[in-house]
């Protein structure tokens, strides 16, 4: 909001004073922002902690970070708003970079060997950190097992490190990387947005695109007819997490486009469903690189991907296999509904179990090059894919390559149309480690709105439906809720984190997003029919990936099934053990009162410390510069209302009708629009701002007790500040022993608007201020607002609404203001807390309710 500050020194001023408040107000919001931020840090660390949620190193290593810089950004800015240096915090914080460095460690992958191009015939799984777990698994499928492979060769991550270099991209990554907000998917896109268009627009480096060429000769030879498919080999990827489907891949390639191809599959390695699997698995950007596949096209007949195991009960002795016509990608991307086989282990000529299912599209190479979908013929709509000769050489080859790997593995294939079986891909499958058998179900008597669906990841989920049509409905998806979409999509990796379950109409068991889901541990049905009809945005329901049915509502019996099995997971682990360590440094608070001769700089040990330090010290400047600008400076007008407080406005620009000549501002000189809407609330008539308020002795000893033995700066009737443009409000209130801040911006851009409320402090001991702050958060949580209460604090936040719907809650904290003014006398025990956040929702702001004890004073 601070280009508005301009509009207000835009004409010639002499007013040293001026200069300063605009000067230090800049500081003191950069302050408040930077708190804000570490407040959201702090509890999202608390809440890892619990172990519930599944992270890595980079959420780690990325909390340490933002942690060190928002702090420091706190004391650069105090600096500069109280005019003394601070050379104690930033002692302490220069022990904390060195302590939390020794934390995180030294990150970045370099790779291990210089070539930049490697035949397959000369990569084998050895090599996995050159070339990528994808390269490095087909030159060992083609060497050690002796499978039949595509001919191609592998672009190594010494050729991705070049690249980066050659157009000076590292600095530019982290910088559009430090932007991301692992809760909000839109700045997952935003910055993916920024990276891939960095690796689009870079150069390729000469020596690289001459070795590809070079290799593609040897490779190739000259065959005008070659058509590749070029696909991502990352670090990491199928390895322990397969990362499937998270990059791009180019089919039917010609070889005039490879330099293109290749950046953009670079690129991809900073897709938004990409980023977001890193941060949800513990993978620094730092730490991965892109190599990449470069394969001989094959035109097939069919194609599909084999288990050599069942993922939900991987203790049977069976195999899966499903397949479509044409390329694979139909079927691990769920747009086709697969053939599905189960083939015993033992015996793999056993075919267990054979269904074909309808296919009507497949998709096909293009003749000029690229591939395109096209009608199944009718003949083949609902033929099996392969005979039961083709399925036995298939498991056959399965078995063989789960032995020689040493794992259960995943495998994609391809059957051309000489009948020839063709090996593309295989990395290990991710089993649920036990077999499938689901707990002993308790009868509901809940509406089944769905059943018949196959189960991809059992469990139990519940929440509201937010059906998915395109990519980006997934920047709006709220936490919790049930995603339901009609075809299965490993894009949706980018909101699995937040999502308590997937629903889809169409997609396989073999597919990406089914892998997903098991290695994100959330439930998943697919091929549930009619659920983009009979699901409507919204409707609250439980998907039992048990039994593969969604049921009407909460189902509390099936909801207790549900256990923390990933809690346990991440308790004990080296990630888990590092943000303990990360949190003994960030997390605990030892400067708790700002009265105590010990509240000081020179007692700083955490960033809580700073942070602590930092946000009480900057009110007592603040509120001094603003005095001083009330008193002597041309910008301060005080407002002539009738209100229980002495307010003056700053007009940043266009918040107050023209009229120089005064230095009183009446209300309906006031066209700000949010500073309007609260001076409508705090004005309403039901109030009776005026009339003295009943109170009871006790009460009212209390205050006048810490009022005379008070050691504090606050007194009663102390000035408040109201700081306006047109749209934009912060309204700093200081009545009698507590302050509250209220930032505000109130526009047309939906995303733009914001509600920050905080209310602090008050005149009566501890135990009824905190009454005080929790049934404020009480009336809060009531209109609307997100709210943390702690001791006698009280935080909220209402954001992204439509201008009258901010405006209307900004009339309901006015309200609110003139409501809880020097409430802490009315705390007089725990049932007052529920009945005063009552009296307010509904209506009745009289506290006549209010039992009198010993007498009725008047709290003014």
């Amino acid at each position: 909001m601070f280009e508005f500050l301009g509009r207000l020194f835009s004409r010639r001023r002499d007013t040293r004073v001026d200069d300063l408040f605009k000067d230090r107000y800049t500081n003191f919001k950069a302050i408040l922002d930077a708190n804000s931020e570490l407040l959201r840090l702090l509890s999202s660390m608390d809440r890892m902690l619990e172990g519930r949620t599944l992270f890595g190193m980079a959420y780690v290593r990325s909390q340490g970070a933002r942690a060190l810089f928002y702090a420091a950004r706190m004391v650069r800015s105090y600096e500069r708003l109280s005019g003394r240096a601070q050379p104690r915090l930033h002692e302490t914080l220069e022990a904390l970079h060195l302590k939390i460095g020794e934390v995180l460690g030294e990150v970045g992958h370099r790779p291990p060997v210089p070539d930049l191009v490697l035949p397959h015939v000369r990569v084998g799984r050895t090599m996995i950190d050159s070339v990528g777990g994808k390269n490095a698994n087909l030159g060992e499928m083609a060497g050690a097992v002796g499978l039949t492979v595509p001919r191609g060769f592998a672009l190594t991550t010494a050729a991705y490190q070049l690249f980066l270099d050659h157009n000076q991209l590292g600095p530019e990554i982290d910088k559009a990387q430090r932007a991301v907000d692992p809760e909000a998917p839109e700045t997952l896109m935003e910055a993916s947005q920024i990276i891939q268009t960095l690796f689009l627009q870079g150069e390729m480096p000469p020596a690289l695109e001459k070795a590809m060429h070079d290799c593609l000769a040897e490779v190739f030879g000259q065959d005008e007819t070659l058509r590749l498919a070029m696909r991502s080999s990352a670090i990491g990827e199928d390895g322990e997490l397969s990362f499937a489907g998270q990059y791009k891949s180019i089919l039917g390639l010609v070889p005039a486009r490879l330099v293109e191809s290749y950046k953009l599959v670079l690129a991809s390695l900073f897709s938004p469903r990409a980023i977001a699997y890193r941060l949800a698995n513990g993978i620094l950007s730092e730490e991965t690189a892109m190599a990449v596949v470069c394969l001989e096209m094959v035109d097939p007949l069919a194609s599909g991907v084999a288990y050599s195991r069942d993922p939900l009960a991987p203790g049977r002795p069976e195999m899966v296999i499903n397949a479509v016509w044409g390329l694979g990608t139909y079927a691990v991307d769920g747009r086709v509904d697969p053939d599905k086989y189960r083939v015993s282990r033992t015996n793999p000529q056993d075919v267990l179990s054979s269904e074909a299912a309808p296919k009507e599209v497949m998709l096909v190479m293009r003749p000029g090059g690229g591939v395109e979908e096209r009608p199944v013929p009718e003949k083949d709509r609902g033929a099996p894919c392969l005979n039961e000769e083709q399925i036995g050489h298939l498991a056959r080859s399965i078995v063989r390559l789960e032995e020689h790997f040493g794992a259960p593995q995943d495998v994609e294939w391809a059957l051309d149309r000489s009948g020839r079986l063709l090996f593309l891909q295989c990395r290990p499958l991710q089993v649920s480690g036990a077999a499938f058998v689901p707990p002993d179900l308790p009868q509901v008597e809940a509406p089944v709105l769905l059943e018949g669906a196959e189960v991809a990841c059992p469990g139990v989920g519940s929440g509201p439906v937010y059906r998915v049509l395109t990519e980006d409905d997934l920047a709006g998806f709220p936490r919790g809720a049930v995603l339901v979409a009609e075809h299965s999509s490993p894009t949706y990796s980018l909101v699995m984190t937040r999502a308590a379950a997937v629903v889809t109409e169409h997609g396989s068991v073999t597919g990406h997003m089914a892998s997903l889901a098991r290695e994100y541990q959330l439930p998943a049905l697919l091929g549930a029919k009619g659920a983009m009809r009979v699901l409507e945005n919204g409707r609250e329901v439980t998907v039992d990936a048990w039994l593969g049915r969604v049921l009407e509502g909460s189902v509390e019996p099936l909801l207790a099934l549900r256990t923390d099995d990933t809690g346990t997971l991440m308790k004990g682990t080296p990630v888990y053990e590092a943000l303990r360590a990360l949190g003994a440094l960030v997390l605990p608070l030892n400067l708790t009162d700002p009265k105590s001769p010990d509240f000081r700089a020179g007692n700083c040990r955490t960033v809580h410390d700073v942070m602590r330090f930092v946000h009480e010290r900057c009110y007592e400047s603040m509120f001094a510069i603003s005095d001083l600008a009330s008193s002597q400076g041309e910008v301060a007008r005080k407002l002539n209302a009738r209100l229980p407080l002495d307010l003056h406005v700053i007009d940043l620009g266009g918040g107050l009708e023209a009229d120089s000549a005064s230095r009183i501002a009446a209300v309906h000189q006031v066209v700000s629009a949010p500073f309007a809407a609260l001076l409508r609330g705090m004005l309403d008539e039901r109030l009776r701002p005026c009339e003295p308020r009943p109170v009871d002795m006790s009460g009212f000893l209390s205050v006048m007790t810490r009022q005379m033995f008070s050691t504090e700066r606050e007194r009663f009737g102390e000035k408040s500040y109201a700081i306006i443009t047109d749209k934009y409000l912060n309204f700093s209130s200081r009545v009698g022993y507590h302050y509250g801040v209220l930032d505000a911006y109130c526009g047309k851009t939906v995303n733009s608007n914001y509600i920050n409320f905080q209310f602090k402090g008050g005149a009566a001991d501890d135990v009824r201020r905190n009454r005080r702050v929790r049934a404020i958060g009480l009336m809060l949580e009531g209109i609307g607002f997100r709210v943390e209460v702690e001791a006698d604090m009280v935080k909220a936040r209402f954001a992204k609404y439509p201008g009258e719907e901010i405006a209307s809650r900004l009339e309901d904290l006015g309200r609110l203001l003139i409501y809880t003014r020097q409430m802490d006398m009315l705390m007089t025990d725990e049932t007052s807390v529920e009945r005063l956040a009552r009296g307010f929702l509904e209506g009745d702001f009289s506290h006549d309710w209010m039992p009198s004890v010993g007498g009725r004073w008047s709290a003014d």
